[in-house]
């Protein structure tokens, strides 16, 4: 079985909305809702876990009859870090799938992933015990120092952007959480499983990537364009109703 495991964790400081970002509306439903609908489309995922921020659980949980979605089988609270959240959400399955079950983690805030992302994801792990979306940088980098200046270069010839989905074996990632737990590194890792994982002396595998899987919500300009993504989804689809969906200003939610 194949489990996309898909935080929803965070508080969205940076949209400066009042409710978290995973919820903001966008053509009349939460942006989870559009990426667990994703989701549901996908033959690859045969069930769907969210973990989430506290007091927003129950809300979650009325998806499946009030969307329609077959494949939202647990629910989860996440932790004060993204490494905690995950750590829950992985915990959370112990005992209820099985160790060889393949776990899909993957975000809330990307509702445009396309399938063959996470089919490619799924075949990397099958070959190599796990997977990381992977791209080839486009910048070159610089480390930031004291906030506001750098003065070295990291070329991007060579180097690869990381993003979801990270794809492994409910075993592998057992494994690793209760080996970060037991070292004490949870806390002080950066963040992240693909972070974790390179602690533990792993090599990171890498998948496909695409630019729609790139798209995220992060800042209420993103809102706009995630939104205008699926419009034209909508459009393509022959819903002409939709431009009708569009918020009439940020007042929504915001």
């Amino acid at each position: 079985m194949n489990v996309a495991v898909m935080l929803a964790g965070g508080v969205g400081r940076r949209t400066g909305a009042p409710i978290p970002k995973q919820f903001i509306p966008v053509l009349g439903k939460p942006v989870i809702v559009h990426t667990l609908e994703t989701y549901e489309k996908f033959d690859c995922i045969d069930a769907v876990e969210v973990v989430t921020v506290e007091g927003w659980d129950e809300e979650i949980r009325s998806y499946p009859e009030k969307y329609g979605l077959t494949k939202l089988r647990w629910v989860t609270v996440g932790g004060a870090s993204a490494q905690e959240s995950i750590r829950n959400g992985i915990f959370n399955l112990e005992g209820k799938i099985k160790e060889d079950d393949v776990i899909v983690i993957v975000s809330s805030l990307c509702p445009l992933t396309e399938e063959e992302i996470i089919q490619d994801s799924l075949r990397v792990c099958n070959t190599y015990g796990g997977a990381v979306a992977g791209g080839m940088s486009i910048y070159n980098l610089t480390e930031l120092k004291d906030g506001y200046w750098g003065n070295d270069i990291v070329y991007k010839e060579n180097h690869v952007t990381l993003n979801f989905p990270w794809t492994y074996p409910l075993k592998t990632l057992l494994w690793a959480y209760h080996k970060g737990d037991e070292m004490g590194i949870l806390e002080s890792n950066a963040a992240y499983t693909t972070t974790l994982m390179v602690d533990l002396g792993q090599k990171l595998f890498f998948s496909k990537e695409s630019e729609r899987n790139k798209l995220k919500i992060v800042t209420l300009d993103d809102v706009d364009m995630i939104e205008g993504f699926l419009l034209i989804d909508e459009l393509r689809r022959g819903n002409t109703d939709a431009v009708r969906l569009i918020r009439k200003n940020r007042n929504d939610c915001c």
